[in-house]
C-alpha cells in the first residue's frame, strides 16, 4: 500500500482537506470544507469555510468555522464539530466571496464569539 505524499502522519495537504465532510455532534453530515484560511504571518490555519445548504454545491452558503472547533475523526473520515444544523443556521455566513471581508477583525471576533472559541 502506498502512502499519499500529501497526507503523512499528522500532516495533510490543503487539497485533501477541501471537500472533506463535516459532521455535527450527532455524527450527521452538516456540510463540507470548501477552503481553509491560513494566517499569512503565523502560518496557522485560522478558519475552515464550511459549505452548507443549497443543492449539489449550488446555492451553498459559506460558514467560517474556527479551525480549533474541528477535530478529525478517523472513524467517520471527516471533521467533527459540536455545532448542530440549527446552530449553523444562525451562524455568521456569506453568500459569495465578495460578501465577506477577511481583513475585518470584527468579523473574526464575531465568528469566534458565536462558537465560543477564543481568538488564536
Amino acid at each position: 500500500m502506498s502512502i499519499d505524499t500529501r497526507e503523512t502522519g499528522n500532516l495533510i495537504g490543503s487539497d485533501k482537506v477541501e471537500g472533506t465532510a463535516v459532521y455535527g455532534g450527532n455524527a450527521e453530515k452538516i456540510g463540507t470544507i470548501e477552503r481553509v484560511m491560513i494566517d499569512k504571518v503565523s502560518g496557522r490555519v485560522s478558519y475552515a469555510v464550511l459549505g452548507f445548504g443549497g443543492f449539489l454545491g449550488i446555492g451553498n452558503d459559506h460558514y467560517p468555522l474556527p479551525w480549533q472547533s474541528l477535530k478529525y475523526d478517523t472513524r467517520l473520515g471527516g471533521y467533527v464539530t459540536g455545532v448542530t444544523e440549527d446552530q449553523l443556521r444562525g451562524a455568521p455566513k456569506y453568500g459569495n466571496d465578495n460578501d465577506w471581508n477577511w481583513s475585518d477583525p470584527a468579523r473574526g471576533r464575531a465568528v469566534n464569539d458565536y462558537y465560543g472559541v477564543p481568538m488564536a
